[in-house]
């Protein structure tokens, strides 16, 4: 894949002690109430009910404010070539997708894939210090930048299955990039290679994520085929609840 380029980004200085501190508790009565489950993949909800195979369950793997990721679970990762890395049983499909995309004159850059807890925990913590710096409260900051910003445990991107890919052209990850070339064709033909654009600007309700443009996750093609033709989300995919 091609090296890497730097999403343009203002640089944040991380929260002193005390903050940290007072994120954590504000964290912590975020998730308050909400009971870690695994959406165990058995009959999904799509009008016609269907089976899903025990096979097919770690691809449709729900992670989400409401259901957290449980324990440690081990990752097999396949490292790509600008430092990023994914779940090794979807490089194929990502590999075969950039490329037939670059094949067709484009040019994707992922920016974003795998995450471990420490690195999701730094970023959340530099968006609720960004809504602490508009004055907002540390509980009312907290909530607004989980909007934006999965949580630590709560982002599929630390499933290895997510990956966030821009136009090289245009490198912000804002609602401009659905108008890129790159995107365009990734929102047409993701489905094929079995990667659903994950935040729908229409289903924000549903997930409790903002519109993202350049988010895609890995559910096997079938599911994917599925999910993109229905124009519904994974949750609803699913029959569950962000």
């Amino acid at each position: 894949m091609k090296a890497p380029a730097h999403i343009s980004r203002k640089r944040r200085r991380t929260a002193p002690l005390v903050l940290c501190l007072l994120l954590l508790a504000a964290l912590a009565g975020f998730l308050c109430g909400r009971t870690p489950r695994s959406i165990l993949p058995g009959v999904v909800n799509t009008g016609n009910e269907t089976v899903i195979q025990p096979e097919d369950a770690w691809q449709l793997t729900l992670v989400n404010a409401k259901n957290p990721i449980e324990g440690n679970p081990q990752i097999e990762l396949t490292e790509l070539r600008n430092g990023q890395a994914i779940d090794s049983r979807v490089y194929p499909a990502l590999q075969r997708m950039m490329d037939d995309a670059r094949a067709a004159g484009l040019r994707p850059l992922i920016c974003s894939s795998y995450r471990t807890n420490e690195k999701q925990t730094e970023l959340f913590q530099n968006k609720v210090a960004s809504y602490l710096n508009q004055g907002y409260s540390v509980e009312e900051a907290t909530r607004l930048a989980a909007g934006w910003v999965a949580a630590p445990g709560t982002s599929e991107h630390q499933l290895g299955l997510a990956v966030d890919i821009v136009a090289e052209s245009y490198q912000l990850l804002d609602e401009q990039q659905e108008q890129t070339a790159e995107q365009q064709w990734l929102i047409e033909n993701c489905a094929a290679y079995g990667f659903i654009l994950r935040y729908p600007t229409d289903k924000s309700d549903v997930t409790g994520v903002g519109y993202e443009p350049w988010h895609y996750r890995y559910v096997g093609e079938t599911a994917a085929n599925e999910i993109m033709s229905q124009g519904v989300c994974l949750e609803e995919y699913l029959g569950a609840t962000a």
